[in-house]
């Protein structure tokens, strides 16, 4: 820390109270010029008595890295990675890695609660034990920026630097699957050989329960040199290579055969293919006892019908079809025909065409009329992207203020969110304009040692409404 900076701060020692969304510590300014204004410290952890650095200044607040630890927190740990840091050059694909990762639940667990009273004045009736699985090892989706540094004669492959455009100097990253990490200087090796080094920026990774696959954006078309690098390493390190040279939708593979890329929901007998550029969940580990959870939570019993809203490419709708029986049926929704039709797909490769539907619509237009012509439905599954399900729960709230004759509203709503401020929103629209009350909430740490927080809910309609 400089002598200008801090005699800026004078020397002041801050107590820091929290973590906000960015992981970064909350403290405010103790007496004095500034008093109680907040700053907001990266690498310090709540209970830590620490100095800042200020590098950011406005009129409310002030940021900037934590220069010296008076107190430690009992929950502070050697990040495992090398790469992780405040340092110049540090990776910026992880931010909690100081944080123990029981710990970093129990943050997360209070950033939903907070955000559902704070923004909607909704409390769960139950906390629900977190969904948690292995720290390490678990990001089977990942996008590697690559860059060629002439002035270096260097090939990067990773993630960026934190705050910075730069790609970080890594070798080794422990949250990638260790057969992945293991690629990073092979995979700086073969793009340095290439003849288009320069004109490869990117490489996207997609593993499945028996497949590695690796997408290699390209700007130009691939010489056959550089196809026949490719072969090399895909056939002498186990990986099937994928090739990208406009959009997601020009992604094709180098050479056709071989096993297909898909991951399994034992617990269902469902098998999911897909597209390595297809949204899938980054955890599979958590994702399978997720949708477990979410499905026994929904609990759909047989002969019911259930919408699943969001439902790409049926990861809720096939396990739930699975569930309902002969009888039942699930209707899925999705805003892409494409991707309806891949769901539609999956639903008969598994044998449960006949106990499924599946529609496109725009879900972020949807009103009133829209939820009375897709028809009744017992229950509701909806598992929006980060914008939330604000259109959907505004339509329930609108039918529960002028209710059609004939419709009946879900009796339980499970919501899956990965943004708990867009989830919070749409509790309020739920529980205090739709009828509803939220029987249980509780997080799912589908990204360890970052701040992502997600999280389930479910919304029962009040018998008295």
């Amino acid at each position: 820390m400089t002598d200008t900076t801090a005699q800026s701060i004078g020397h002041q020692w801050l107590e820091v109270e929290s973590l906000d969304l960015e992981a970064q510590g909350v403290a405010h300014r103790p007496g004095g010029e500034g008093a109680g204004k907040v700053v907001f410290i990266e690498g310090a952890l709540p209970g830590e008595r620490v100095q800042v650095s200020i590098s950011r200044r406005k009129n409310a607040w002030e940021q900037g890295p934590v220069s010296a630890i008076a107190r430690e927190s009992a929950q502070r740990v050697r990040p495992a990675c090398p790469h992780f840091g405040l340092h110049a050059g540090a990776c910026g694909g992880c931010k909690m890695q100081h944080l123990h990762p029981a710990a970093q639940v129990a943050v997360k667990q209070r950033v939903l609660e907070d955000n559902l009273w704070h923004l909607a004045k909704v409390r769960p009736q139950v906390v629900l034990r977190p969904i948690e699985g292995p720290a390490w090892g678990y990001r089977w989706r990942a996008r590697l920026s690559v860059r060629f540094v002439a002035k270096k004669g260097t090939v990067l492959v990773g993630f960026h630097e934190r705050k910075s455009r730069y790609v970080a100097d890594m070798s080794v990253c422990p949250v990638l699957p260790p057969a992945v990490s293991d690629l990073l200087l092979p995979l700086r090796e073969l793009i340095g050989a290439m003849d288009q080094r320069d004109r490869l920026p990117q490489i996207e990774l997609a593993a499945g329960d028996e497949v590695i696959a690796l997408v290699l954006r390209h700007l130009e078309p691939l010489s056959a040199a550089d196809a026949a690098r490719l072969r090399a390493f895909g056939a002498a390190r186990g990986v099937q290579w994928w090739l990208q040279p406009k959009g997601p939708e020009t992604v094709h593979l180098l050479d056709e055969g071989g096993p297909p890329l898909a991951y399994g929901l034992p617990e269902f007998g469902v098998t999911m293919p897909f597209r390595p550029t297809d949204f899938t969940q980054v955890n599979p580990h958590i994702n399978r006892v997720l949708v477990g959870r979410a499905i026994r939570l929904l609990d759909p019993q047989p002969g019911e019908r259930v919408i699943d809203w969001f439902c790409g490419l049926g990861n809720f709708t096939l396990p739930l079809a699975a569930r309902v029986g002969e009888g039942g049926q699930v209707l899925g929704v999705e805003g892409s025909e494409t991707l309806v039709q891949r769901a539609r797909d999956n639903a008969a490769l598994n044998g449960l065409a006949s106990r499924t539907s599946f529609q496109a619509r725009n879900l972020f237009e949807v009103g009133a009329g829209n939820l009375v012509a897709a028809g009744g439905a017992d229950r509701w599954l909806v598992d929006p992207p980060r914008e939330g399900a604000f259109a959907l729960a505004k339509a329930l709230a609108d039918l529960h203020a002028a209710p059609p004759e004939g419709w009946a509203p879900p009796r339980r709503i499970i919501y899956v969110s990965c943004n708990p401020a867009t989830l919070a929103r749409d509790a309020g629209l739920l529980v205090h304009q739709a009828g509803y009350r939220c029987s249980a909430a509780g997080v799912v740490n589908m990204f360890p040692h970052t701040a992502h927080t997600e999280s389930l809910a479910v919304f029962d309609r009040e018998t008295s409404a």
